[in-house]
């Protein structure tokens, strides 16, 4: 559905974007994350045809987005970082142009308004000005304009900045509901959501693409550390020594263990070693008390922060 190769853009000399490639199959709900700078924004703006690329190609449903830029336009919906919205106008007359603007037949503008309010929880606000809203209702008012006209794909750069907890979750299960008869990239800074909602995961940093998979296959063939967490009651200083000197262990972090308690270790070892029980034998040889020993999952931020830092 989305086919982008060797995508680049240069400003000033700069590249913004350096030969970035990705593919989003129909009916998929990919991830687009990066730190700020990352070249995120960028891309989306070439796919949503708001400005050319120095070279490489992209095609948006079949279509060339420099080559057939009015066919994209019309089977896209895009909400970028600023919601697009005319803050003099109403929520409803400003859905209704931009529904007639999108090409709604006349006769199903009313039901597609309604609609939309209805999914992004608008519907109360239908007659206030959009100027006089709260950062939250109008940022429900920029995904629900980009929802009109049913595009096959959403392009959305950060739906959820300025929402609250619940409406945080109202959004997300919208997004999950959507998925199969739309495609969507999403980009956002909050890494749980995209656990709980994308099926894929592209990590942009420097304007490269540093690594595209699952959510699942990012944690497990993560750049970084297997990690292993003890509770051990003994002098935590000796504790550390010996961990630290088993064969395999990258670093050791100490916390707790004051006034004759126990103290927690943090084990970070090589990627695709297990060892937890030589941990554990090192512990119980000194004859110190091995309250707990666990494995710690690497989350998607643990990934995230291993790929865009150079620390």
């Amino acid at each position: 559905m989305i086919e982008v190769e060797n995508l680049t853009k240069v400003f000033n000399g700069r590249k913004a974007i350096d030969e970035v490639t990705f593919k989003v199959e129909k009916g998929e709900i990919l991830g687009f994350l990066g730190p700020n700078g990352a070249g995120k924004t960028t891309t989306m703006r070439i796919l949503t045809c708001y400005m050319p690329s120095t070279s490489g190609t992209a095609r948006v449903a079949g279509f060339d987005v420099f080559e057939e830029s009015v066919e994209v336009r019309k089977r896209i919906g895009y909400l970028p970082e600023s919601p697009p919205v005319y803050p003099e106008m109403t929520v409803e007359s400003y859905l209704n142009f931009v529904a007639k603007i999108k090409g709604t037949l006349p006769n199903r503008r009313r039901a597609q308004v309604d609609d939309v309010m209805g999914k992004c929880s608008i519907g109360d606000v239908r007659n206030r000005v959009i100027g006089k809203l709260s950062k939250g209702y109008k940022q429900r008012v920029g995904l629900a304009q980009s929802l009109l006209n049913n595009p096959e794909v959403l392009i959305l750069d950060e739906p959820t900045i300025g929402l609250d907890p619940k409406q945080i979750f109202e959004v997300r299960t919208l997004i999950k509901s959507l998925a199969g008869d739309h495609t969507v990239i999403l980009s956002t800074h909050i890494l749980p959501e995209v656990s709980m909602t994308c099926d894929r995961v592209v990590i942009i940093n420097n304007g490269k693409v540093v690594a595209m998979d699952t959510p699942e296959g990012l944690t497990n063939q993560a750049k970084g550390a297997e990690r292993v967490a003890l509770l051990v009651d003994g002098p935590k200083e000796s504790v550390c020594e010996k961990l630290q000197a088993i064969d395999g262990v990258v670093s050791v972090q100490v916390s707790g263990g004051d006034n004759g308690k126990p103290a927690s270790f943090q084990v970070e070892c090589k990627l695709n070693t297990d060892l937890r029980r030589t941990l554990a034998a090192t512990v119980v040889s000194q004859g110190w008390g091995l309250l707990e020993l666990r494995g710690v999952s690497l989350s998607l931020e643990d990934v995230f922060i291993n790929l865009v830092t150079k620390e």
